[in-house]
């Protein structure tokens, strides 16, 4: 990784990744702020037993609201967490190669005594960055929020940051295919369509196994089927296989973009 080339990397994408960051946690605040009353109705508990069990469990509800980490498991990790970092992985991963290869200023980059290696591994450090730096408000915001906005709701802090060291390794992984795309392909569009068509296929059969039993084998064939955040709040989910396998396939994708893009022809 090159010093320098990462800093001014940062300077270009700070705003970006502080956007990110800022508007992640002050949902989450929000979500926070209205707890206190849902708590107090007992007629949210009614409604939610006269749910279908299997749309219950595709927004993480099934485990009920009982505490404030399993409520935001349901109205915030299953749904916003899960579409801000997909975003802002499949954007910004495609932005910093991508698009550059696409428009010729890949040649600025390649013209310093920098590697092509060296470019590739520091541009993968500034998208893991703002990922890290989105998670880390996200964590600011949960413990600091529930103190201010949710005093008389004791938040299990173990849970609450298992949740988001799994969900930081799903976007450790959605981030690596989405830089490995964007590090093969020339062409700004096509690597965008295949990260983000990927990522909605991911979700989509994730989803729609949850929605019924007779499509729950396709969640077998999504990452996202990893992430249970309601399940992990429960401590009903063994971490350590799911860690290893987000972990491996971010790792194999990072390091399999920056060979490939080290050794590609570039038109340049």
């Amino acid at each position: 990784m090159n010093a320098a080339l990462y800093k001014n990397m940062l300077k270009v994408y700070g705003k970006t990744i502080i956007s990110y960051s800022v508007g992640s946690a002050l949902y989450l605040l929000l979500i926070i702020g209205i707890y206190p009353s849902i708590a107090k109705s007992k007629g949210m508990e009614q409604m939610l037993q006269q749910m279908p069990k299997q749309l219950l469990k595709a927004f993480d509800l099934h485990t009920g609201i009982g505490t404030i980490e399993q409520f935001m498991a349901g109205e915030y990790y299953s749904l916003l967490f899960l579409l801000i970092l997909s975003v802002y992985c499949v954007l910004i991963a495609n932005q910093l190669m991508a698009r550059l290869i696409d428009r010729g200023a890949i040649a600025y980059l390649l013209a310093t005594p920098n590697s092509r290696r060296t470019i590739a591994t520091t541009q993968a450090f500034v998208l893991l960055t703002g990922v890290i730096a989105i998670v880390a408000a996200i964590i600011v915001a949960g413990i600091v929020g529930t103190r201010w906005l949710a005093a008389d709701h004791a938040l299990n802090h173990a849970a609450f940051l298992k949740m988001n060291m799994v969900g930081m390794l799903l976007f450790f992984a959605v981030s690596g295919y989405s830089f490995f795309f964007s590090a093969i392909v020339s062409d700004e569009k096509q690597a965008l369509a295949l990260s983000g068509g990927i990522t909605f296929l991911f979700y989509s059969f994730d989803l729609a196994g949850k929605l019924t039993e007779k499509l729950e084998w396709l969640r077998h064939f999504s990452l996202f089927s990893a992430f249970r955040p309601a399940e992990i709040v429960q401590g009903q989910t063994e971490l350590l296989p799911v860690c290893v396998l987000l972990g491996a396939v971010g790792l194999i994708s990072y390091i399999a973009a920056i060979i490939a893009f080290s050794k590609r022809d570039l038109a340049v």
